[in-house]
């Protein structure tokens, strides 16, 4: 297989024998793999620390690449870089369309968390409800090469997509039932269990105390004393505007070390 020529900002490659224009797969979950990594740190350093800087900072950086891979993808960098990391592996060409449509999605949840968050600093619930939906689409697309967003594509368009990742456009429907065959699906189960009685046991041990009850912070000299603690702890301490509005007060204090 050849490539055709593409113009600077056509949409996909034009590959010969392929009936519409593609886009290399493990690119591309590559690509959704160096955005999932920063998008899960800024949101859980938000959501634990209050701290939403570094969640606008990628935000602004997750829309400039969602709009350079709209023109062509060929031009986004985390293409660019996902590219160069699976330059030794054989391609796996999908279908461009649907991928369009799919990152279109994602563009849209970028420029709403533009207008909320880097914009107004409106920080509550809805912020959660985006972040969480683009942090599930990009974690599907890079574990399992399975887009979410690319199955709705055929809700909106007559023309069914085609050269979906795996070849399931292509595949004969699946017979009723889970697929899972039973003794694997009792190995599942018998993990829950094991999942279970695990949280049961460390929950009845209790929680760890952190590296204050460690004798050896008081033999370094690097344990403060009350006095000094008591003013930057109450600082510390309060609770952001951002906690309080999803009934998250209680939860944050606890993961800041807060009574």
């Amino acid at each position: 297989m050849k490539k055709l020529e593409n113009s600077l900002f056509a949409f996909g490659e034009q590959v010969e024998g392929y009936p519409v224009r593609v886009v290399n797969e493990r690119m591309v979950r590559a690509a959704a793999g160096l955005l999932f990594f920063p998008a899960v740190v800024s949101f859980m350093h938000s959501f634990l620390l209050g701290n939403f800087q570094y969640t606008r900072l990628f935000i602004i950086v997750f829309l400039v690449d969602m709009t350079l891979r709209m023109l062509n993808p060929r031009w986004a960098p985390s293409m660019i870089a996902g590219g160069w990391i699976v330059r030794h592996q054989a391609p796996e060409w999908v279908g461009a369309p649907q991928k369009r449509f799919a990152w279109g999605l994602g563009l849209l949840l970028g420029l709403a968390m533009l207008y909320l968050m880097v914009f107004n600093r409106y920080m509550g619930p809805l912020n959660m409800l985006i972040c969480g939906s683009c942090l599930l689409l990009m974690f599907f697309e890079t574990a399992f090469g399975i887009c979410l967003g690319c199955k709705l594509y055929n809700l909106f368009h007559k023309e069914q997509a085609q050269l979906c990742p795996g070849g399931v456009c292509e595949l004969p429907a699946q017979k009723k039932g889970w697929g899972l065959p039973l003794p694997q699906a009792a190995v599942l189960l018998a993990f829950a269990a094991v999942l279970v009685a695990a949280k049961g046991w460390v929950d009845r041990t209790g929680p760890l105390q952190g590296f204050d009850d460690m004798a050896t912070l008081e033999e370094m000299g690097l344990k403060p004393t009350p006095g000094e603690t008591s003013a930057a702890d109450a600082e510390r301490c309060q609770v952001p505007a951002f906690a309080k509005a999803i009934g998250h007060e209680t939860l944050w204090k606890q993961h800041n070390g807060c009574s």
